[in-house]
């Protein structure tokens, strides 16, 4: 399984030094990839009609674009990732321009994962309607891989319209891959139709098995090969540390191809103690 490390987007802090730590330690340490969650506002809980989110205004999240062009510069081998970018709150051909400037800057490192999210205010916010969502990130999919590989594209669809026109630079990967997160049975059936890999949030369980071999019947159904979409396994670093290599081998067992360590809520007061987690748990997971 490649190793990925999540980024503490919510407890790094906006210091630029303690980010450029974070990425360079990260590679340093041999990981194959970084992984950023995306939110671009948070609400005020005592808004009209409440708030529920695990977000609000006063937590921190740097722009996941800004954020992976920097990273781009800093470091020369881990894969970067938005784990996920919240596709249909955004417009398709601004996130291919910038989606492209990252993977030419990085040189072929993008990994683009996208969802559909569950921010109601977000998408107000942007302009954007939040109930056709699900419907919306398929057509945004196929536009994208359309701009990602020909200099020019002629496209037609329910919210798109591109008459003779492309990007450029074109990214170096030709499409970059596209990796979707879901978890209700709708999306992940989409994503077993549409994803080049799936942020899965499954438990290295028996029951986390069962869902993995019905996502891949999915995948058949869909006329795919399931050797040839990615999957990949979150491991929250505020479990026990003595579990964090059994859940690694179950993981494996299941077939995941890819692993990641989230340290945001473990408790961490610092950027040393995010790190040293990120050490061990590769010292236990890759040794």
């Amino acid at each position: 399984m490649r190793l990925h490390a999540v980024f503490p987007q919510t407890e790094i802090g906006p210091d630029p030094r303690d980010v450029a730590s974070f990425g360079r330690a990260v590679e340093e340490i041999g990981y194959d990839g970084i992984v950023a969650y995306d939110h671009v506002l948070g609400a005020h809980p005592d808004r009209p009609g409440g708030w529920t989110g695990p977000y609000t205004h006063e937590t921190q999240f740097h722009e996941v674009f800004v954020l992976l062009g920097y990273l781009a510069a800093i470091t020369t081998r881990v894969q970067l990732s938005p784990g996920v970018l919240i596709l249909p709150q955004r417009q398709t051909a601004l996130v291919a321009k910038q989606a492209s400037a990252v993977d030419v800057l990085s040189h072929g490192r993008l990994r683009l994962g996208v969802g559909i999210g569950w921010n109601a205010v977000e998408y107000e916010s942007l302009g954007m309607d939040f109930h056709d969502r699900g419907k919306r990130v398929e057509e945004q999919i196929a536009l994208l891989r359309e701009l990602f590989v020909h200099e020019v594209v002629d496209f037609t669809g329910t919210w798109h319209r591109i008459d003779r026109a492309g990007l450029n630079p074109m990214p170096v990967q030709r499409p970059i891959p596209i990796w979707m997160g879901a978890d209700v049975e709708r999306a992940v059936r989409r994503i077993a139709r549409l994803g080049d890999g799936w942020f899965s949030h499954l438990k290295p369980d028996a029951d986390g098995a069962a869902k993995l071999d019905q996502f891949r019947e999915w995948v058949r159904e869909a006329g795919r090969d399931p050797a040839n979409v990615g999957l990949e396994g979150r491991i929250q670093a505020r479990s026990a540390p003595d579990t964090w290599a059994r859940s690694a081998e179950a993981f494996a067992a299941m077939g995941m191809t890819d692993l990641e360590l989230a340290t945001m809520g473990a408790g961490y007061r610092a950027l040393d103690e995010h790190l040293e987690a990120l050490r061990r748990f590769h010292g236990l997971v890759s040794g």
